[in-house]
C-alpha cells in the first residue's frame, strides 16, 4: 500500500481535458496567474527577466500526454531542416 501513489483528476493548461494523473510524476508549466502566461513570457512571445513577484505568485500546472506529444512534434517539425528547394538553371535550352 505505501508503494502506491494517489491518481488525481485534474485540468491541462493547454486543453482544458480533464485527465487522471499522478502529481509527482506529471509534467507541469509554471504559469503566473495575473498574466496567464509563463513568468518571463510577453504577450508577444518574447522573453524577459522575470519579476521576483510573479515568480512568488506562479504556480505549477499539469499538461496531459495528448499535448505534450503535440508538442514534440511541433519541435520535431521545426527542428528538421528546412526542404530543399531546385535549383534554378541558367543553361539554354539545347533545342
Amino acid at each position: 500500500m505505501a508503494d502506491e501513489q494517489m491518481t488525481t483528476i485534474g485540468k491541462c493548461y493547454v486543453c482544458k481535458r480533464t485527465f487522471g494523473f499522478i502529481p509527482a510524476n506529471v509534467t507541469t508549466v509554471t504559469i503566473d496567474p495575473e498574466s496567464g502566461l509563463p513568468p518571463g513570457m510577453t504577450v508577444l512571445g518574447t522573453l524577459r527577466e522575470p519579476t521576483p513577484e510573479a515568480t512568488a505568485r506562479s504556480v505549477e500546472e499539469p499538461l496531459c500526454p495528448s499535448c505534450l506529444d503535440r508538442a514534440k512534434q511541433f519541435l520535431e517539425l521545426t527542428r528538421s531542416p528546412a526542404p530543399p528547394f531546385e535549383k534554378w538553371h541558367n543553361n539554354p535550352d539545347p533545342g
